[in-house]
């Protein structure tokens, strides 16, 4: 199993293949994979600086489709979660979701909660379209900030 490794991670080397890599890392980090896609981010900005509006919607693009996957993964175990989750806390947090709407989608860029806050608005049935907005928002204000101060702390480095 181990040896599709090294050819995914040949195949995904940003010099060759550049915004195609962003994308598709920067989908894969949107679902509930545990990895970042930052890094890829800020190695092809840096490597084409020129690039910078490009990779951040490129990889927008994919952060967002990878967050509409994950909605619709939650929309289709709605079924499934109604089942186990009665705890206090989670009826908590899906009334502060079902409070919030679609705005909540708006923090799918945080770090652990992010990604399953797409899956739980899917879950709740939260207006799709909306929700993708948010996403989408979040996720390029995201990418703007961090690569940003990335590339400020490379420059005074």
């Amino acid at each position: 199993m181990d040896a599709w490794i090294p050819t995914l991670l040949q195949w995904l080397a940003l010099p060759q293949h550049g915004l195609g890599t962003v994308f598709a890392v920067s989908l894969m980090s949107a679902t509930l994979l545990p990895m970042g896609s930052e890094p890829v981010v800020f190695g092809l900005v840096q490597l084409h600086p020129d690039w910078f509006w490009s990779v951040i919607a490129v990889a927008t693009a994919g952060n967002t489709l990878g967050g509409a996957i994950t909605w619709w993964m939650g929309h289709a175990a709605s079924h499934i979660a109604h089942r186990y989750g009665h705890s206090a806390n989670h009826v908590r947090a899906l009334a502060w979701l079902n409070r919030l709407g679609p705005k909540a989608c708006l923090l799918s860029w945080l770090p652990v909660v992010g990604d399953p806050l797409c899956a739980v608005a899917g879950w709740l049935r939260l207006p799709f379209w909306p929700c993708l907005a948010y996403m989408a928002l979040g996720k390029c204000l995201r990418y703007i900030t961090m690569t940003a101060l990335l590339t400020g702390l490379v420059r005074l480095w």
